[in-house]
């Protein structure tokens, strides 16, 4: 009996130094990894999985300013990786899909507040065009604060993949940039492509419109070395509890978090009972 014990211990003791083992390895990996932050409506009316209420964005807002990070643009990101500029000692982007009226009537303010940069990426095509969208002068009016970057979501937020065919799905992303760049009178080199779809022919028709860089809603550290035309970011949506806690832990911990969520992903069509198992906050 007692040798049973002792081997059981060992097992034990065995097995939380492999897992010690993991977690050191997985963050060792993604050291130099910057988290950018997707969200998309900021309100206090709407009771859905993309929505965070004001209160909440705020709290989360003001735990970036006071503990040490600093916002920066995609281009940042992009310059320290292609041309070795130095990045702050905690980066972030702050993004937002689709470009809601209540990203200037309520985020904005709050970015404001903590001097915070901020990326939205608009559907073009809705700007001025639907009454919880933004206009193109509460845009112009963002921009002009130094503060915040809009690139592009595509013309209508159709998912490329889905495109009747690739030739849609090319004048969804060169349609969208041009009309930003006429609009606002500056360059757009990034895109969020609707739902995180995409194929090799979308990745290649990105390029090929003249992007610089393409985002995905993989959950994850945008990471340098890995192709920039599928770069992870951290969702803070797909729950309808946005508290502050699990915004911390999605932040400091997507290393561990991220590839746990893969597995829950590839596992939730075939095996929905165990992916079930498998707690992501």
């Amino acid at each position: 009996m007692r040798k049973q014990y002792r081997w059981l211990l060992a097992a034990a003791a065995v097995f939380f130094i492999a897992v010690i083992g993991v977690v050191v390895s997985l963050f060792q990996s993604a050291k130099g990894g910057v988290p950018v932050l997707n969200y998309h409506q900021i309100n206090d009316t709407e009771k859905n999985a993309l929505t965070v209420n004001t209160e909440q964005f705020e709290a989360q807002m003001k735990y970036l300013a006071e503990n040490g990070y600093t916002a920066i643009t995609p281009a940042d990101m992009l310059d320290a990786w292609e041309n070795g500029t130095q990045l702050p000692e905690k980066p972030v982007i702050i993004t937002f899909d689709d470009g809601y009226l209540d990203n200037y009537n309520h985020a904005f303010p709050v970015l404001e507040k903590y001097q915070l940069k901020a990326t939205i990426f608009l559907i073009s095509d809705y700007v001025n065009t639907y009454p919880n969208y933004l206009t193109w002068s509460a845009v112009q009016d963002m921009q002009q604060s130094g503060l915040i970057d809009f690139e592009s979501h595509t013309l209508s937020h159709e998912e490329l993949t889905k495109a009747p065919d690739l030739d849609e799905a090319k004048h969804q992303l060169i349609g969208s940039k041009q009309a930003i760049e006429w609009n606002l009178g500056k360059q757009v080199n990034f895109i969020a492509y609707p739902c995180g779809e995409y194929n090799d022919d979308i990745e290649q028709a990105t390029k090929d419109a003249g992007y610089r860089a393409a985002f995905t809603v993989n959950y994850g550290l945008a990471e340098p070395g890995e192709d920039p035309f599928i770069l992870d970011r951290v969702p803070i949506f797909g729950s309808n509890s946005h508290t502050l806690a699990r915004f911390k832990l999605r932040l400091t911990l997507a290393p561990l978090f991220a590839p746990l969520n893969k597995v829950k992903m590839e596992l939730r069509e075939d095996h929905p009972t165990l992916a079930s198992f498998i707690l992501v906050p």
